[in-house]
């Protein structure tokens, strides 16, 4: 189901007769880590929208109080609901994810959701089969107990820093940590952990549909927790797809924080160029 502020956007974008870029943050993060994004893709003539998953809270400091809010979310249930906003939407819009969000803007993109989409550091789906030690520790925060499963898990500092912020500054990856990092749902992290065992994964992308559109995957090359050999192999499986473009980028000296750090501007304008190549 909709937020009102979700349903307040919808509403503002329809209104604006402008091509709709949805925004889709992936974990330990909440909407407002794309604050920025959006507003340089409505000045370059966009209309912007920041869902976020079930239940996120508006601010950080309403995450930390609450972190319950996050327990129980699943893949496919998040898939739905970004599927339930587009459905919204008058026009056919782009769609912008990062990490798990990545993973679920190519999710839409199968389902014949999107007009163009960018996937930054994404997850891994079914069929990707590349696993680094650096995933695994990353992701060890997490898997590290299987009771994790159906709770809501933050991260300490440390895990941040490994997971998120390597290839920043000291004082910047705790400036990032203390802005912009709350607690995730731990369910998404094992089902991608089994989606190559478990035939009946949420985990799983249409590569091939006639209807995907352009897609563009960005990739840190520092980064720990979505290395290139994952973003790589997911651009493999895509670039199958006869239909429709299917690119790759690396970011040089970047981490998984690509998007949040100071050097953002840099990657929105990577993302903001291939999509205006095929909206205008």
């Amino acid at each position: 189901m909709t937020t009102a502020q979700e349903r307040e956007q919808i509403s503002r974008v329809n209104a604006s007769g402008r091509t709709p870029v949805v925004f889709v943050h992936g974990l330990w993060l909440l909407p407002s880590s794309w604050d920025r994004w959006a507003t340089v893709f409505d000045e370059a003539g966009f209309a912007s929208l920041t869902p976020g998953w079930p239940d996120d809270p508006d601010t950080v400091a309403e995450a930390h109080a609450h972190p319950e809010v996050f327990a129980g979310k699943s893949v496919g249930q998040v898939a739905d609901h970004f599927a339930d906003v587009i459905g919204r939407l008058e026009r056919k819009p782009v769609v912008v994810g990062h990490s798990f969000g990545g993973l679920i803007t190519q999710m839409l993109a199968g389902r014949g959701l999107a007009a163009a989409s960018v996937a930054i550091d994404p997850a891994p789906f079914r069929g990707v089969l590349p696993l680094p030690f650096s995933s695994l520790r990353a992701a060890s925060a997490v898997l590290g107990n299987p009771a994790n499963y159906h709770r809501a898990v933050p991260l300490t500092y440390e895990q941040f820093r490994y997971a998120f912020a390597n290839a920043v500054s000291e004082q910047e990856a705790r400036e990032l940590y203390e802005r912009f990092a709350v607690p995730a749902p731990g369910e998404p992290l094992f089902q991608a952990a089994v989606a190559n065992i478990n035939p009946w994964s949420e985990v799983k992308v249409d590569t091939l549909t006639p209807d995907r559109g352009p897609l563009l995957i960005i990739s840190g090359e520092k980064d720990h927790t979505v290395p290139w050999a994952i973003a790589h192999a997911s651009y493999r499986k895509q670039a199958r797809n006869e239909h429709a473009v299917t690119e790759i980028h690396e970011m040089p000296g970047r981490g998984h924080a690509l998007t949040i750090d100071s050097g953002w501007r840099e990657v929105a304008g990577t993302a903001l160029a291939f999509l205006t190549r095929f909206t205008r």
